[in-house]
């Protein structure tokens, strides 16, 4: 494709060279580039692209874009000197494969919590009724039946738009995605259509990188700020930022909730183990899902289902067969004494209380309820303390482990989590840096009928420790101990 054709709709400030050269692939890594790329050198929270635009000239890079012009230009070399790196990144490639976007109908669905279980009820819904779909979820990207790993919660722009991309050549007909607001804040999302937007709620996570709660509500909030009239935007009205989050976007808006009047109703009738029983727009709905978070996550499903133009009964009929996202309260029992075993990706304060209230709430009542959680290294500091408080006043007993330490020592990371714990609760906590001690310890500790809370990892399969990632499935290692319980 011609450079030009590349560039519509990007912020540009001086160009030196020649924008009828022919474009071969952009790339924002210069260890992929070849003979005939585009290098756009963005800034990252750890790495400067623009220290390597002299590596991807070396390799072969014909094009650069950039947010500052090398103080040495060369000779038979384009440079584009744009406004904003990464937003460009995201409308260039948008050009680059044909707006793929627009080919498809997608939507988006962001928030603190809900995001997966959302993206995922979506495709598996709209796969049941006979849609081809597309999923770019934290789990795993889909194609149809074709599962492509997820690296991120949403891929950088260029490897977005070539997953969309790749989802038209396919003949998809929709796509659902989560947008984390690391992607709305770095662009990745730019140049995209929506035809339609979720908000499922906000609480205290990602402030490491935000720094403030106010900064992350105003990056969620400037997606649909942007979205255009065609689009229709869905918001949890028992939210308390869920009319916000709405305030100004021109898009059709349309509101969910449990508590108060909205377009899409829920009644919780009964929510044990066996599922959620609900009336939805005065319709009687059993549902396999468990939990009152779950009910707003149907509802929000429900919703973006009716505003694409479906039928409520096929809707909600397919909606009762269907079961979430794997790791998202994904339960197993015991052979012998009757443990419950439950893995749940809760890694802020109100996930780990949602499942926990959610877990209070199906207590028969002479249960234990053992949690193992733990907090990630190299991100928010200040929801430790949190996360261990808020396991302490709804658990029996409390193990503090490791998640994924990254850089960081685990017994630093435990000793902020500890700092949360009261006198009064120390008696029933446990530390236990090694997480497979940590699980094997809860089993060890767990009486019939008791129920155990893996926290944290929910659907990883690694732990990140210095920068390596080793094997590591929370579900794999409860059932081998479970196995140990039944020799």
């Amino acid at each position: 494709m011609i450079l030009q054709d590349i560039l519509y709709k990007v912020a540009i400030r001086s160009v030196e060279g020649n924008t009828a050269a022919e474009v071969k692939d952009l790339q924002i890594d210069s260890r992929r580039i070849t003979a005939g790329s585009c290098f756009i050198a963005v800034k990252g929270a750890a790495v400067d692209g623009h220290e390597f635009i002299d590596k991807a000239i070396d390799c072969g890079a014909i094009i650069i874009v950039c947010e500052a012009l090398p103080q040495q230009l060369k000779t038979g070399i384009t440079y584009i000197e744009v406004e904003n790196s990464l937003e460009a990144a995201g409308t260039m490639s948008h050009n680059f494969y044909e707006e793929p976007s627009a080919k498809v109908k997608l939507v988006g669905v962001t928030g603190t919590n809900g995001k997966t279980t959302i993206a995922t009820l979506l495709f598996k819904l709209f796969t049941a009724m006979d849609y081809k779909c597309g999923l770019i979820s934290t789990v795993q990207n889909q194609i149809g039946s074709q599962i492509i790993p997820a690296t991120h919660t949403t891929p950088d722009a260029v490897n977005l738009n070539t997953l969309l991309q790749q989802m038209v050549n396919e003949g998809c007909d929709y796509v659902f995605m989560e947008v984390s607001s690391h992607a709305i804040h770095q662009h990745r999302i730019a140049g995209l259509q929506f035809a339609g937007a979720l908000f499922s709620n906000i609480t205290h996570d990602h402030l490491d990188y935000h720094k403030t709660f106010d900064e992350y509500i105003r990056v969620k909030k400037s997606w649909f700020d942007n979205l255009p009239a065609t689009a229709f935007a869905i918001s949890n009205a028992d939210d308390k930022r869920g009319a916000v989050m709405l305030q100004n976007t021109v898009a059709k808006k349309y509101f969910y909730s449990l508590k108060t009047m909205a377009d899409f109703k829920g009644k919780i009738l009964d929510n044990s183990l066996t599922g959620l029983h609900l009336v939805v727009n005065e319709v009687d709905v059993h549902f396999r899902l468990i939990g009152e978070f779950n009910a707003y996550n149907l509802l929000a499903v429900y919703g973006a289902a009716i505003c694409l133009g479906e039928n409520k009964n096929e809707v909600l009929q397919a909606l009762s067969g269907l079961d979430g996202a794997e790791g998202r309260f994904d339960y197993s029992v015991s052979n012998n004494d009757k443990l419950i075993g439950i893995i749940d990706y809760a890694h802020t304060p109100d996930a780990l209380l949602n499942v926990l209230a959610t877990i209070k709430k199906l207590r028969q009542g002479h249960e234990q309820v053992i949690t193992v959680v733990g907090c990630g290294g190299d991100r928010d500091k200040t929801k430790r303390p949190i996360m261990a408080e808020v396991a302490c006043e709804y658990s029996d007993k409390v193990i503090l482990t490791s998640d994924n330490p990254r850089s960081e020592d685990p017994l630093e990371i435990l000793k902020d989590m500890e700092a949360g714990v009261s006198i009064v609760a120390k008696k029933k906590v446990l530390s236990i840096a090694d997480r497979k001690e940590a699980i094997k310890t809860a089993v060890a500790l767990a009486g019939k009928e008791d129920i155990l809370l893996i926290a944290g990892k929910g659907h990883e399969k690694y732990q990140d420790i210095k920068g390596v990632k080793h094997d590591f499935d929370d579900k794999k290692v409860l059932k081998e101990m479970f196995e140990l319980l039944e020799k």
